[in-house]
């Protein structure tokens, strides 16, 4: 696990296993201004997650001991998290999964390979908009 830091900034964390990726992702946040996190295993991450609460989540879906969709799962099932997006960054590229991972409370679906600006971009409208859908059982957005 790495941690590049800064007080002010939005605070990421990337949880995949292929360490070349997490290394150009720490560059691609630090340029718009982000600190990122880096975790390389499933287990790790439900670790990580245990005591850190990052404002954007960028999540693999196959990784090593526990799974991406499990820890997305997981993610879920806590209400800490409730106001935390969560955008997949993965190969598999089948409909169904995209669905189920999309129903399961991803706000978002990026397929690797993925070009680096349309990602960043994805990144900066979660960070600025937060969850794209409301948690199971709270309020639609427009009551008051």
């Amino acid at each position: 696990m790495s941690e590049a830091q800064s007080n002010a900034a939005p605070h990421i964390a990337v949880i995949d296993d292929d360490t070349e990726l997490l290394k150009l992702m720490v560059l691609l946040l630090r340029r718009i201004g982000a600190r990122s996190t880096t975790i390389a295993d499933g287990q790790e991450a439900l670790t990580y997650l245990a005591d850190n609460t990052p404002d954007l989540i960028i999540l693999d879906l196959m990784l090593p001991h526990v799974n991406g969709f499990d820890i997305l799962r997981h993610v879920r099932s806590d209400s800490r998290f409730n106001p935390v997006p969560v955008l997949v960054l993965s190969a598999k590229v089948e409909p169904k999964t995209i669905r189920d991972v999309l129903e399961a409370g991803a706000d978002g679906y990026v397929t690797k390979p993925y070009v680096a600006n349309s990602l960043i971009d994805r990144v900066r409208l979660l960070l600025a908009s937060g969850r794209q859908s409301a948690p199971p059982g709270s309020p639609p957005a427009d009551s008051a």
